[in-house]
């Protein structure tokens, strides 16, 4: 039978070393949010600035 110090040495040495680090991941996923969500604020406000100027172009032109 082993001793329990050498059990609970060889659990931290393997726990240790398949451990996977996620600190990257968390990273990672913000940016690809990040990312998404300024593509959806670039295509809305290109939206609205086309709605916008074809509003006042109208109005422009119907009081000439």
């Amino acid at each position: 039978m082993q001793s329990p110090a050498a059990v609970m040495t060889l659990r931290q040495l393997a726990g240790s070393r398949f451990r996977r680090s996620e600190d990257g991941q968390d990273l990672l996923e913000y940016g690809l949010l990040m990312a998404l969500i300024a593509i959806f604020a670039i295509g809305a406000v290109s939206m609205l600035g086309n709605t916008i100027q074809s509003v006042f172009w109208s109005a422009i032109a119907s009081n000439f």
